[in-house]
């Protein structure tokens, strides 16, 4: 009998928002709770409703897999965490296999690795595992940089000890959000494979006179090396009235812009999103500044996920994709650590079978 994994937990009421098809992971809810995903294809035993609305749709818990947050050594079964490059245990060499979405044990064989869990294959790590920034892995004689790394066009200077510990700490919220588009087979094509829509990171140091920017035009999404240190986010998120600010947060909001621009813009889909969303022609320049004049209107978190998600349509659409991102790898997490949802309501339909 196969497990099943449901979504129980409320959010701030939401309008009934539908995002999809998104690329071939099926159809994402968001309405008064938690989204779910579904496919066509998955076996569907519930629906879960509100205000008559479908909620959530039980799917087989196979079809998440398993979340980053726990693996086991394939050697000694230590659990090991995402970034891991040792297991602490039996001190053999780890490594992210993307392709398998494991990770392995590895055992160096004349200049590359090999894993008993992917017989066969001869490895090595991301070039850029020599500056403690990845671990991993790619085929021998293949590319040099892994399927997170190949999307890097600009790093800053790693001359600079600063900037390399900052740079460290950008890549290790980067690989989170990169494991999760693999995970959901989103088109990931880097600027040599797209010149003009490719997904490309630039990682840029403050000038002394201008301030760098974080943002996404056109499949480049530009993150500030200042948002690395703790302190300095933390100011700026005071200074701007947000209730969170993170490293990983700033990732999936600017990935949702690359994604509007693939999956929405001069697609079929877009009536349905002007409809749910509004209409992205408004001015966008000037609906930023009236956001940041007057902020968000008297009731916003009756019909938007977050007070920014009202400044325009697009932001509107990046919200509500990162935070999507965030509740898929939040119910991964717990389903992983065997968290199950049993409300005293009574209402088996809220619960997470064994």
């Amino acid at each position: 009998m196969p497990e099943f994994l449901v979504a129980p937990v409320r959010l701030p009421s939401l309008i009934p928002k539908l995002i999809g098809p998104v690329a071939d992971f099926g159809f994402v809810y968001t309405h008064g709770f938690l989204p779910c995903c579904w496919t066509e294809n998955a076996p569907i035993t519930t629906e879960l409703r509100w205000n008559g609305l479908v909620t959530a749709r039980v799917v087989p818990l196979g079809f998440w897999g398993r979340a980053y947050a726990t693996f086991s050594c394939d050697h000694c079964g230590n659990t090991i965490y995402f970034e891991n490059a040792v297991c602490e245990r039996c001190g053999h060499a780890l490594g992210y296999a993307p392709q398998a979405n494991a990770l392995v044990s590895l055992t160096e064989d004349s200049g590359a690795w090999t894993s008993p869990a992917l017989p066969g294959e001869r490895l090595v790590y991301c070039a850029n595992a020599e500056h403690a920034a990845c671990n991993w892995l790619v085929p021998e004689g293949g590319e040099a940089y892994c399927a997170a790394c190949r999307h890097n066009e600009i790093v800053p200077d790693l001359s600079n000890p600063e900037n390399l510990l900052h740079w460290q700490s950008i890549e290790r919220a980067k690989k989170r959000l990169m494991y999760s588009l693999i995970r959901l087979g989103l088109p990931l094509q880097n600027r040599v494979e797209d010149p003009q829509h490719g997904l490309a990171f630039r990682f840029l140091a403050d000038d002394q006179t201008v301030p760098v920017m974080t943002g996404h035009e056109n499949g480049i999404i530009t993150i500030s090396l200042a948002e690395a240190d703790d302190a300095e986010r933390e100011r700026r998120r005071t200074q701007m009235g947000e209730p969170y600010r993170t490293m990983l947060g700033h990732f999936r909001h600017e990935i949702g812009h690359h994604y509007w621009d693939l999956l929405v813009d001069n697609k079929p889909s877009l009536d349905r999103y002007r409809q749910l969303f509004g209409d992205e022609r408004a001015d966008y320049g000037e609906a930023l500044k009236t956001y940041y004049a007057n902020g968000a209107p008297d009731g916003w978190y009756n019909t938007h996920i977050s007070a920014y998600a009202t400044a325009h349509p697009w932001e509107d659409f990046a919200e509500s994709w990162a935070h999507y991102l965030h509740i898929v790898d939040t119910v991964e997490m717990a389903a992983a650590y065997g968290i199950r949802a049993r409300p005293r309501t009574g209402d088996e339909n809220l619960a997470i079978p064994r």
